[in-house]
């Protein structure tokens, strides 16, 4: 059965055939439906901007150079996942950096919620520095989970959300450990936010 989140494999397969053949727009609607989960990829091994936009760069490149060579266009979404996670290492092993620090900006938005008593609707003249504060102290939280929850967690935030055969592509990851790490993860940050508040 077809995740319904994911395109089907006729319409990838049409696409790829499309770009293969120079329709630059069946090339836009494939850069369109995958550039955040590749960009989450990158942005996942805690890359900067230029470093992430390099690896989302070389990732589509490869696409490019092997756009015939997609054997499961089902599976084009894992493709790019796992060669973006290859080229963000590949990128580490080649500057000698260990995991250097990224930014938080979209997984504040995505998993950060109003402190207690607060509506960030609100044109209340703290409601700025109350949601600026709460946002550094869930980055803060963040980083102080294992590496492989802030991975895995920077990845699930990708809009539209990755399938879990994707993620499991773009972590090196069995597909049935993804759902309870997730809750693990999702638990040790929450019981962290709650008690340093």
């Amino acid at each position: 059965m077809a995740d319904p989140e994911s395109p089907g494999e006729h319409d990838n397969a049409a696409l790829l055939r499309a770009a293969a053949a120079g329709d630059q727009q069946a090339w836009e609607s494939i850069v369109d439906r995958y550039a955040n989960l590749v960009w989450s990829v990158a942005r996942s091994f805690q890359l900067g901007q230029s470093d992430a936009a390099d690896v989302s760069q070389a990732t589509w490149l490869r696409l490019v150079e092997h756009v015939d060579a997609v054997r499961e266009a089902d599976k084009l979404g894992s493709w790019l996942a796992t060669t973006a996670r290859r080229e963000a290492i590949a990128l580490l092993r080649k500057s000698g950096r260990d995991v250097p620090a990224g930014s938080a900006g979209d997984f504040v938005e995505t998993l950060g919620g109003a402190p207690a008593g607060v509506d960030p609707a609100e044109d209340e003249p703290d409601a700025g520095v109350l949601r600026d504060e709460r946002d550094a102290q869930l980055w803060h939280e963040f980083r102080t989970l294992s590496r492989q929850c802030q991975q895995l967690l920077r990845v699930l935030i990708a809009d539209p959300p990755p399938s879990y055969a994707e993620v499991s592509a773009a972590l090196d990851v069995p597909i049935g450990s993804i759902g309870p790490t997730r809750k693990r993860c999702l638990g040790t940050l929450r019981r962290r936010l709650a008690t340093s508040t």
